[in-house]
C-alpha cells in the first residue's frame, strides 16, 4: 500500500505541493470516486486511478540510458560543475526521484559515454557487486601509438592481469583479467574490464608509459550505448534492454578462479561509436 500523493509524484505529476493542488481541483478519481485527500493508501494491484479522466500510467521502476558528456560529474549534489542529474527533465527531479533515482556505477568527470539511471536497487546491487563481475567496455584514445610488435605483449598482460601502482590515497592492486581490442588507428583501442577501481583504465595504461587522452564507456554487460544519443542526451530504456540484465547473478562456477572474468553477451557484435561527433568504425 502506498500514499496517493507519493504515487502521483512518482508518476511525474510534480512535487507533493503540486500533487495536493491537483487533488484539491477534483481531477483525481480512485475507483470511480473523486478523491481530495493526499494521504489515503492505495493498493496498486487492485485500485484504479484516473487523472483528468485518464488512467494513471505507473512504472514499478524507471530505467534511463544517458550518453554522459565530458565535464559533468556523477553526483546528485550541486557544485562548481554541472551534475548528470541536472541534465534530467524536471519530471525526474521530483522529491520521489531525488530520493530513489541513482546511478549504476559512475564515470570520471572527463569521461564520456554510457550511464544507467534507475530506481531499481536490486539491479544496481547485482551489477556493481564484485561477485557479478559485470563487463564494462570502453573506447580508449591514447597519447602514444601502440607499435605492432607491442600488441602481443599487451594482449597477454591484460588477459592475465597485472599490478597497478598506488595513486594518491588509492592502494596498489592486481587487475583482474581484461580484454584489449586493437583498431586500425594505432592509438585507439577498446578495453573491456570487469571491475571499477579508481581511475582504473588510466592507471592500467600508465603502467605501459602511455596516457589516456579520451575515454568513453560504450557498453555495460550486453547493453550497448545508443549511438543516436548525442552527448548529454538520455532516454528511457526499452523492456528488451532492461531484460538484458535479467540473467545476471553471480559468476558461474567455471569463473570461480581469476582465469577469466568476462560475462559474454549473446550477441557480441561490433560496436560503432561516435567520438566528438564523428563515427568511428
Amino acid at each position: 500500500m502506498e500514499r496517493l500523493d507519493k504515487i502521483l509524484s512518482h508518476a511525474g505529476l510534480g512535487t507533493r505541493r503540486d500533487v495536493r493542488r491537483i487533488l484539491h481541483s477534483g481531477a483525481v478519481c480512485v475507483n470511480g470516486e473523486v478523491v481530495y485527500i493526499p494521504d489515503i493508501h492505495i493498493d496498486l494491484e487492485r485500485d484504479e486511478i484516473l487523472v483528468n479522466g485518464n488512467p494513471l500510467a505507473l512504472e514499478k521502476n524507471v530505467y534511463l540510458m544517458m550518453n554522459k558528456v565530458a565535464g559533468t560529474v556523477c553526483t546528485s549534489k550541486e557544485g562548481e560543475r554541472q551534475t548528470v542529474f541536472e541534465q534530467l527533465d524536471e519530471n525526474y527531479r521530483t522529491p520521489y526521484f531525488v530520493s530513489h533515482l541513482h546511478l549504476v556505477g559512475r564515470l570520471d568527470a572527463d569521461t564520456e559515454g554510457l550511464l544507467i539511471f534507475t530506481t531499481d536497487g536490486a539491479l544496481t546491487h547485482k551489477l556493481i557487486s564484485p561477485k557479478t563481475r559485470c563487463e564494462k567496455k570502453y573506447f580508449v584514445r591514447l597519447k602514444k601509438n601502440i607499435l605492432p610488435e607491442e600488441r602481443g605483449v599487451l594482449q597477454e598482460k591484460f588477459s592475465r592481469g597485472f599490478k597497478i601502482p598506488a595513486e594518491g590515497a588509492e592502494s596498489e592492486f592486481v587487475s583482474l583479467p581484461a580484454k584489449i581490442e586493437f583498431t586500425e588507428n594505432a592509438n585507439e583501442v577498446f578495453l573491456t574490464i570487469c571491475e571499477g577501481k579508481f581511475h582504473q583504465v588510466k592507471r592500467m595504461f600508465r603502467v605501459f608509459e602511455n596516457e589516456v587522452s579520451y575515454l568513453k564507456r560504450v557498453q555495460i554487460g550486453a547493453l550497448a550505448l545508443d549511438e543516436n544519443l548525442a552527448p548529454g542526451e538520455y532516454r528511457k530504456m526499452t523492456a528488451g534492454e532492461v531484460s538484458l540484465f535479467s540473467s545476471f547473478s553471480c559468476l558461474p562456477r567455471e569463473y570461480a578462479s581469476n582465469t577469466d572474468c568476462r560475462v559474454r553477451p549473446d550477441n557480441d557484435k561490433e560496436i560503432q561509436i561516435k567520438v566528438n561527433g564523428e563515427k568511428n568504425d
